[in-house]
């Protein structure tokens, strides 16, 4: 009997998780951990969004939009109960070059676009299969955005004074190191401080939100002892007290041209980054998110933000965590975590002029080093040389190329390696003897030891596919099938032990059948499953001459009773 297979509903599949909450039941208990939770991803999401937005090039406002507007409408809409959105240190380098190349307006329509996508993406239901980039690719890529990152902030980190940086590694570095001269110790002693005040609160009080401390220290510092570096108030004169107005970016078919490179990588690490921070905090729940309804919210999110002048929102892997350990119960905590930072925006705003910008870069400098996954880079490294040169492929390419580039080689040769293995997999055994009823155990799939005193018959071929036949191992499959005698007169080849067969493998199978046909020889086929049959008189199967049965041993038993030989005469399969 077919086992009835349940498929989601659109209202199954799409209804955002904060609806599911409020079913469920939210009382007021769930309210006060909700904003507790959600003022301390706030305290955390304050210097991370606008050191986020400075080390993308443009304006710190610009990230607050994004945490404020896109935060609250991936909580509202999400298919996850405890994603915060927000601006990503993975999406600076992104940022940061489509801002050098087409401007801030550039920026924005980008992310509009990418929003556009990102909801297509989620209708279309391809949240289903991020899940299947490699493992390597993602640390490979995370690895190299933390060392893009961390490059870029070598300038305030510094306290350099350079007219125009170069977006570029190589570039960056050489005119960084053409300027060294211009190092400035007060910037130094801030970052440096900063940095360790960090890393200690960190380690003595992880609850404390160590970061905003040590920007409101620096800030205190540099004010007290009037040091001269470089601060938000004097270089970008401060940030306002009020979200602007909602407004569409000037739009063109060239200009929308132009972008669709910057849009699609928007778009591409956006899904990855978020439902990477969804299935964390999965693990960290035990909940199951909705990835498609996600991107969906993603969408959503990023086309606000970009309508209200922000850069590109995606899940956040640090602040989610932060807001499962702040013992969060639902989206609200969320939602929370946006209208906290817009009071912060509206209340503390001229503040915010004193940040040191050698703070901030402190900042992403930790950020860069936390998010490099140096230990599972070191463990992929010595794993297998395939999973290294995935990882070390998609790293170096990231670097040096870009991240689209070194996304999608490193997903193309994860495949290839993929297929390599399942095509080593994948066998032919042609010294298989024979037994009376020859069946698969309905367990696993092992086959019954066989009688080896049948195997006499020189006229007579068994061969026995084991593994997926499929278009990677199509090749040598099909060339030692037909590697077949002039001198047999039947030919059998078994499919018991393969569990599916696509085209390629179908119409190599084709080719044998005629050539068996040609020469005169009967082409058996057995132990086929219905899907693998259909495969087969699907691609022309029948119109060969070739002959399905269950087992060999009716196949050997036909062709016996074909030749009027006694039943109990030995057939011999070819080594």
């Amino acid at each position: 009997m077919m086992r009835q297979v349940h498929r989601p509903t659109f209202a199954e599949l799409f209804t955002p998780k904060l609806v599911t909450v409020l079913r469920e039941g939210y009382g007021f208990a769930g309210f006060r951990a909700d904003a507790i939770s959600g003022l301390t991803v706030a305290i955390v999401a304050l210097p991370l969004s606008m050191a986020i937005a400075i080390g993308s090039g443009v304006t710190p406002d610009r990230g607050l939009i994004a945490s404020v507007i896109g935060g609250f409408i991936v909580s509202l809409l999400g298919g996850s109960r405890f994603q915060i959105g927000g601006p990503a240190g993975a999406f600076i380098v992104l940022v940061a070059l489509t801002a050098e190349r087409h401007g801030i307006e550039g920026v924005i329509l980008a992310t509009l676009m990418a929003g556009a996508f990102l909801i297509a993406a989620g209708l279309f239901r391809f949240g289903t299969y991020i899940k299947f980039i490699p493992y390597p690719v993602t640390v490979g890529f995370t690895a190299g955005i933390a060392v893009i990152i961390f490059a870029s902030q070598l300038r305030d980190l510094l306290g350099i004074s350079l007219a125009k940086e170069p977006g570029e590694l190589v570039a960056k570095l050489q005119a960084l190191a053409d300027a060294a001269h211009t190092v400035n110790f007060s910037a130094v002693a801030v970052s440096a401080v900063s940095v360790v005040i960090i890393l200690v609160l960190r380690r003595l009080r992880p609850a404390w939100p160590g970061i905003l401390i040590a920007v409101v220290v620096a800030a205190i510092g540099v004010w007290a002892l009037a040091l001269p570096v470089e601060t938000i108030g004097t270089r970008f004169g401060g940030i306002p007290r009020a979200l602007p107005w909602p407004s569409l970016p000037t739009f063109s078919l060239e200009k929308a041209r132009a972008l669709l490179p910057d849009a699609i990588a928007f778009a591409l690490l956006g899904a990855i980054e978020s439902l990477l921070s969804a299935v964390v905090a999965d693990g960290m729940t035990g909940r199951r998110h909705r990835s498609n309804c996600e991107l969906v919210a993603q969408g959503f999110a990023n086309i606000g933000s970009a309508l209200f002048g922000g850069i590109c929102v995606t899940g956040t892997i640090a602040r989610t965590a932060t807001n499962v350990r702040a013992g969060a119960r639902g989206p609200i905590s969320g939602m929370l975590h946006s209208i906290f930072l817009l009071l912060f925006m509206l209340i503390a705003a001229p503040l915010a002029s004193y940040i040191p910008l050698a703070a901030l870069a402190a900042v992403l400098a930790v950020v860069a080093w936390n998010m490099a996954e140096k230990h599972e880079f070191a463990t992929l490294l010595r794993s297998s040389g395939g999973d290294a040169t995935v990882l070390l492929a998609t790293f170096l390419l990231t670097i040096f190329r870009g991240l689209t580039e070194g996304i999608l080689v490193g997903f193309a040769l994860g495949a290839v390696l993929f297929i390599h293995r399942m095509a080593e997999m994948t066998g032919v055994e042609a010294a298989a003897p024979l037994v009376p009823e020859d069946k698969a155990d309905a367990s696993d799939g092992e086959r019954s030891p066989y009688d080896a005193g049948l195997a006499t018959d020189r006229d007579v071929m068994v061969y026995r596919i084991s593994g997926a036949f499929f278009f990677g191992a199509a090749s040598s499959v099909g060339a030692v099938l037909d590697n077949i005698a002039d001198t047999h007169k039947a030919f059998i080849v078994d499919f018991a032990a393969v569990p599916f067969l696509d085209s390629t493998a179908a119409n190599a199978m084709n080719r044998v059948a005629i050539r068996a046909k040609n020469r005169g020889m009967t082409l058996f086929i057995t132990g086929a499953s219905q899907p693998v049959k259909r495969a087969l008189l699907t691609h022309g199967a029948r119109t060969t001459g070739a002959k399905f049965r269950e087992t060999i041993a009716r196949a050997v038993t036909e062709i016996k009773r074909n030749r009027s030989e006694p039943l109990d005469t030995p057939v011999r399969t070819m080594i």
